[in-house]
């Protein structure tokens, strides 16, 4: 990787005190010195644009450029060839702390890859006052059972609660629930094999560190969510990429994948673990569902080539014209599949919980790096979901949502199809959060658009985040914004689309 320096949000909450006899741009001056000479801001940390750190503190922009004028004669900061503004590693003030160590250096010599540009800013901006999120992946607050929470923690509060450390696959009456809950997706799966994480995330991470060798081959979708995150690469991991169609992967091209890999394996002694990492169910990005014949094809494949399957059902549930296939762990009859569920989409992302469903081997094994890791999820949060399945507040919950959700699709649909129609084309999801939109025009720069739209307030995701070649996609979610916020983000993500179209002519 390239040398990459940590930036400052500008999502912080300061702000110059009018009220005061001292000159805004000196107590800007004067703030961001302590952030400097207290070593808050290290030497090569960029601070934001001007305009964004202007906005952000409330100022003029020619107030903060008296202010950063005075740092920089002063030699705490520095203009750098290319553009930005850059806490100064040189002058009075490197020499005065000579011995501290360089932490933003420091910070680029970690093993674990640093989020694409792009997603940092999108993390930022998303707590960013006024921003539109049309393409965040999680529901609106108001889309989350609330009163059904506050029911059982009242519940919880009235009994003695588990505050110590939680046995290493997690609770018991957490695993117990689930196991019932997993059969009405036609799954089978006792207590001791389920593993309850974190959050997806964490599934991740653990199968990427405790059950692949370094080089060993991840094959998946491609575009694919595993593509915006580093889980897998950091482990030091191969991600082959395999196209997509109609009815889910492409198995001719699948099979090809794995002929080379064979071969690779022979090559390499032996050193190549093919796994493939699969969202059958309302894919992350594309919405798209694997048939039930394409899902009967991909176990036979697997049988017969010996791969292994990590399945991730995050939006299984979460159908709006009619249920998906079964999962392709309630066929699986040898272990094959590894199956991976979560809250964080159908119910709270705040809950930070996930389960993980795959011979009792494979579940010890990853029990036992994540007592290493973090010595159990939060065990208030696991008996909170307990009840959350066990008093059948998750199939009410359902059963409210889907109508909530069937409604924000259609009314996104109704205007793109208004506004984006000569220009762009989907296709109708049929579950889950996502909408893949491709713009027909190739003049049309998604990165130009991406930035265009964040200047004015409107978070999009561009479909290289999923797929690095991709250059004609974005991601929109109905999951989130309200009705109004989606009509005055999607008219301001069409007014740049035509402005750049023409800008580029």
């Amino acid at each position: 990787m390239g040398r990459q320096y940590s930036n400052i949000s500008s999502g912080h909450s300061w702000k110059p005190n009018p009220a005061l006899d001292v000159p805004l741009y000196r107590q800007i001056e004067a703030y961001i010195r302590q952030k400097i000479t207290t070593g808050e801001w290290s030497a090569g940390t960029r601070l934001p644009s001007q305009r964004m750190l202007a906005a952000s503190m409330g100022v003029n922009r020619s107030t903060l450029v008296t202010a950063l004028d005075n740092l920089t004669a002063a030699g705490m900061i520095e203009g750098r060839h290319g553009g930005g503004t850059y806490v100064s590693g040189s002058g009075w003030h490197s020499m005065a702390h000579a011995a501290l160590p360089n932490w933003n250096e420091a910070a680029q010599e970690g093993w674990y890859y640093p989020n694409l540009p792009e997603i940092q800013q999108i993390n930022q901006a998303e707590f960013r006052p006024g921003i539109i999120r049309l393409g965040t992946g999680e529901l609106a607050p108001e889309l989350m059972p609330n009163d059904a929470f506050n029911e059982i923690l009242q519940t919880l509060s009235s009994r003695a609660l588990m505050l110590n450390y939680i046995e290493p696959q997690g609770s018991l009456a957490l695993r117990e629930a689930l196991s019932v809950h997993l059969q009405s997706g036609g799954i089978q799966a006792s207590p001791d094999s389920i593993l309850i994480v974190s959050g997806s995330l964490q599934a991740l991470h653990l199968i990427s560190v405790g059950l692949l060798p370094r080089g060993s081959a991840v094959l998946l979708e491609k575009p694919s969510y595993l593509y915006s995150i580093h889980a897998f690469q950091s482990a030091g991991l191969k991600l082959n990429g395999i196209t997509m169609e109609e009815e889910g992967l492409h198995l001719g091209h699948l099979e090809r994948a794995m002929h080379t890999l064979h071969t690779g394996k022979d090559e390499n002694n032996g050193e190549s673990f093919p796994l493939l990492y699969t969202i059958p169910s309302f894919h992350n990005p594309t919405g798209s569902v694997m048939s039930r014949r394409r899902r009967d094809e991909l176990l036979s494949l697997a049988r017969s080539s010996g791969i292994s399957i990590l399945e991730d059902a995050a939006y299984q549930e979460l159908w709006l014209d009619h249920p998906p296939p079964p999962p392709l762990k309630a066929s699986d009859q040898e272990g094959r599949v590894l199956h991976m569920g979560t809250l964080s989409k159908a119910v709270s992302p705040g809950l930070r919980l996930g389960w993980l469903v795959g011979p009792v081997p494979v579940i010890r094994r990853l029990a036992d790096i994540k007592m290493q890791t973090d010595y159990g999820t939060s065990s208030i949060a696991q008996e909170a979901a307990a009840l959350w399945f066990a008093d059948g507040h998750h199939a009410a919950h359902m059963e409210r949502l889907r109508p909530e959700l069937q409604r924000r699709r259609d009314f996104m649909l109704e205007l793109l199809q208004r506004d984006l129609r000569d220009i762009a084309e989907w296709k109708i999801p049929e579950g889950g959060f996502y909408i893949w939109l491709r713009f027909t025009a190739e003049s049309l720069s998604i990165r130009k658009l991406f930035y265009a739209c964040l200047e004015a307030d409107v978070l999009i995701h561009p479909g290289y985040l999923y797929d690095r070649m991709d250059a004609s996609h974005i991601r929109l979610s109905y999951a989130y914004a309200s009705q109004d916020e989606t009509e005055r983000g999607l008219m301001v993500l069409v007014e740049a689309a035509r402005r750049l179209m023409v800008s580029s002519l």
